[in-house]
């Protein structure tokens, strides 16, 4: 007896997509401040984000090929990361740089500050931060100067007269899929 096994058509059509390129803003090169733009990371693995990352930025400033963070928001920080056909070695200092920031070295090329938006953040938040860390005339504010200007603003606005559907569903008439933000709450 002989079986024949033909393969299902949904696994050989099956296609790998592009990883998604990374979330990120820079400010123009004559730009002042302490900060040179804002990544906005999809999730708090650094070995999985720091690829699209280095895709977008090793064009535009040279290879990158050193990465310092501060392990306070990062679970997991792998000394090095692979990235298209380099390495990127992966440092953290506590105390010395700002929780929300990330530290970029080129060989030869310089360095660059990053705002570090948290992967939970909703868009709109997002964009106000990127665009106020890509602000050339903003005041010089740290990188967790700008998180918490914005948590105080979402903190605010949540302080607005709600409409009679948003006040039944803060008091808990939503179903359990709602969830109301805190000011600390990332």
């Amino acid at each position: 007896m002989t079986a024949t096994i033909t393969p299902s058509p949904t696994l050989t059509t099956l296609t790998t997509l592009p990883p998604p390129s990374a979330r990120v803003a820079l400010k123009s090169p004559t730009g002042r401040g302490l900060l040179d733009g804002a990544w906005w990371p999809r999730s708090r693995d650094l070995a999985a984000e720091l690829p699209a990352l280095s895709a977008e930025l090793d064009p535009l400033w040279g290879r990158i090929t050193r990465v310092a963070v501060n392990p306070m928001l990062w679970p997991v920080v792998p000394r090095s990361v692979a990235v298209h056909g380099h390495v990127l070695k992966i440092g953290w200092f506590t105390p010395e740089l700002d929780p929300h920031k990330l530290l970029l070295l080129s060989y030869g090329s310089g360095r660059w500050d990053l705002l570090v938006i948290p992967p939970e953040t909703d868009e709109a938040s997002a964009r106000r931060l990127m665009s106020a860390a890509c602000d050339p005339d903003g005041p010089p504010l740290t990188a967790t100067d700008l998180i918490a200007a914005e948590t105080a603003r979402d903190a605010t606005v949540g302080d607005r007269p709600q409409s009679p559907q948003e006040s039944w569903e803060y008091e808990g008439g939503a179903t359990s899929t709602h969830s109301v933000r805190t000011a600390a709450g990332w």
